[in-house]
């Protein structure tokens, strides 16, 4: 047993040391493109909290959106890097991706159940603003497949960790908490849109 706990300490110190190489060199070949795709959502909070609320808003909505709405988002966020990597302009990108996180947020907060097909909708638009800002930085990583890799796994783990979160609306007091996580979505949401985060 003692073994097997040394064994993950080394393992994990192993691979914070990679990461941090390659953060710091992030245009250092396919590893730091891999690395630098996988940061880029997780270290913006603002694309953290709306592919999080996408999750939640899944997992509330139940199936088949628990795993259509978390399956559209990346897929449509493509055509956003896309048009990002082409240099296609996009007005206001950095205030869709807040008012996603309000819309999305607020979804959750007034359990609203619309339509699978409109809720894969408002996901998808959303997801051109993140795609776009992900494929703007793109060009400048070294490799820009690895990138591609890593922005989509963050952005499905992201997915992932708001479905676990939403799944508590099984029991009441679950149900309370989910919904006030989307409300705190929302607000942070606002808080972005006003310049107070």
């Amino acid at each position: 047993m003692k073994t097997r706990h040394l064994s993950s300490l080394a393992l994990t110190a192993l691979l914070l040391t990679f990461a941090s190489a390659a953060s710091a060199h992030e245009s250092a070949g396919v590893a730091g493109g891999f690395i630098s795709g996988v940061l880029h959502p997780v270290l913006g909070w603002d694309h953290v909290v709306a592919m999080v609320a996408v999750g939640l808003w899944g997992a509330f909505l139940g199936k088949p959106a628990v795993w259509i709405l978390p399956v559209v988002f990346p897929l449509v966020m493509a055509i956003g890097g896309a048009m990002g990597v082409l240099g296609i302009p996009i007005p206001a990108v950095e205030t869709g991706i807040a008012t996603s996180a309000v819309v999305l947020g607020a979804m959750v907060a007034f359990a609203v159940r619309p339509p699978l097909w409109i809720a894969a909708v408002i996901v998808g638009a959303f997801a051109i603003f993140h795609g776009h800002a992900h494929g703007t930085e793109l060009p400048n990583a070294a490799s820009p497949l690895a990138y591609s890799i890593g922005f989509v796994l963050s952005t499905g783990l992201l997915h992932l960790s708001g479905i676990a979160f939403g799944l508590l609306v099984r029991w009441p007091a679950g149900n309370v908490a989910v919904r006030a996580g989307g409300g705190l979505i929302a607000l942070a949401g606002v808080g972005n849109l006003t310049g107070m985060l």
